[in-house]
């Protein structure tokens, strides 16, 4: 059996070494965009390397970065092997975030600390779980001692624009193939599933014009707000499509951002939106953009004049419980009620993650790490993000034990 009062004693003994480690992390900036995320890589290789750990750098070649709108992507692996007939164990978090924004009153890339809680952009999602699932591991080899299985960390820079040079490159180029996943999370429920998302920009074309003669143009915000009224109206629908994942309500639609025309006094010739429609585990991801393109390009259709282009810019499919996950969520449920003195839920996120790309390859996986009981909790992508230092600590512990017991570690 394993000493588990030993693993947290050494967590403890080293938590301000992780508390350092992870305001080190905090002070690189990530922004993404513009996602010049190479030299956060660095950093962070660099400060494994003083714990003994040793990161392969995978960077993603430039060009595959420029056609995707970022700057640099290079992706981290640390795998440490401890002998055959154990599974092999991915911890998977993401070091890319929103720009900070506006209205933050303490420094977006200080790491300050302030009433028991770190604050800075990334500080809950997820550079907390870099330190927590570092942590974990050097507990686990300092402690539990594995003769069996092994443990990756995967430490990766591309979940804000979907994940696809990040888990999903390492995954696509073969660099690895674990048999259990547990991702960057919130402390307080163990995620099973989550939303799927899917985004379109639409450009409505109509015919410039000046304003003081309008009705020799066609007026292509006219025609965005025709197309925008019915999509809004779905959302009134949506709501009577019940997920039965606890945790996911229904799906929803968003229109997050309007760009056209040229001056006050021009009719607009040109109307851009972006769209963001989440989509609950049991809907199909084909059938729900099939149904999207119908209702703009027939509202296009009845307005004389007007034209569209309809491009897909994401498509994130849902993730599902697969067999052979129930190990994991078992043992971060037992250790976690342990630990914070309460159930944890096994539930369903409204959000979408690059976690949904390790489970499209087979691998089962749940999503758990530091942070607090909710997304607006942690303030993540919105000012003054902060993570409860107690909350790093206690999922430190709790990743320590899971990987000590899918290990089987003596």
């Amino acid at each position: 059996m394993t000493d588990y009062a030993r693993l947290d004693a050494w967590i403890d003994a080293h938590f301000d070494e992780e508390v350092r480690f992870l305001q080190e992390l905090v002070r690189v900036p990530t922004d993404t965009p513009p996602g010049n995320n190479a030299p956060h890589a660095e950093r962070t290789a660099e400060l494994l390397q003083g714990f003994g750990l040793q990161a392969e750098a995978h960077p993603v070649p430039a060009e595959a970065v420029r056609d995707y709108g970022l700057q640099s992507i290079t992706n981290l692996i640390v795998r440490r092997e401890y002998g055959a007939g154990g599974p092999r164990v991915a911890l998977n978090a993401h070091g890319d975030v929103v720009p900070p924004g506006e209205g933050w009153e303490h420094d977006p890339y200080g790491g300050e600390i302030d009433d028991g809680s770190l604050y800075g952009r990334a500080a809950a999602v997820s550079k907390s779980d870099f330190a927590s699932y570092t942590f974990a591991l050097r507990a686990l080899e300092a402690v539990a001692r594995p003769s069996r299985g092994a443990v990756e960390l995967h430490f990766t820079y591309d979940e804000e624009f979907g994940g696809l040079l990040g888990p999903g490159w390492l995954l696509s180029q073969g660099l690895t193939k674990p048999d259990l996943l547990i991702a960057a999370g919130f402390s307080y429920e163990v995620v099973t599933a989550h939303n799927g998302c899917l985004q379109m920009e639409v450009t409505v074309h109509g015919k410039m014009a000046h304003a003081a003669i309008p009705s020799s143009g066609v007026d292509a915000l006219q025609g965005a707000v025709a197309i925008l009224n019915p999509l809004y109206a779905q959302n009134a629908r949506y709501r009577e499509i019940r997920s039965k994942v606890p945790g996911i309500s229904h799906p929803y639609l968003n229109v997050g951002r309007i760009e056209g025309g040229t001056n006050t006094n021009v009719v607009p010739g040109k109307v851009a939106f972006k769209l963001d429609r989440r989509m609950i585990p049991e809907e199909s991801a084909a059938e729900v953009e099939a149904d999207i393109r119908r209702i703009i390009q027939e509202t296009a259709a009845a307005v004389p004049g007007i034209s569209v282009d309809i491009k897909r810019l994401l498509l994130a499919n849902s993730m599902r419980p697969l067999p052979g996950s129930q190990p994991l969520v078992q043992a971060i449920q037992k250790h976690g009620e342990e630990l914070f003195g309460e159930p944890i839920a096994a539930m369903g996120t409204p959000l979408y993650t690059d976690v949904r790309l390790y489970a499209e390859a087979g691998i089962p996986g749940v999503i758990y790490g530091a942070g607090p009981r909710t997304v607006l909790e942690s303030h993540a992508k919105r000012n003054d993000e902060r993570v409860a230092l107690e909350d790093l600590r206690r999922a430190t512990k709790v990743i320590a034990r899971t990987l000590a017991d899918l290990l089987d570690a003596a």
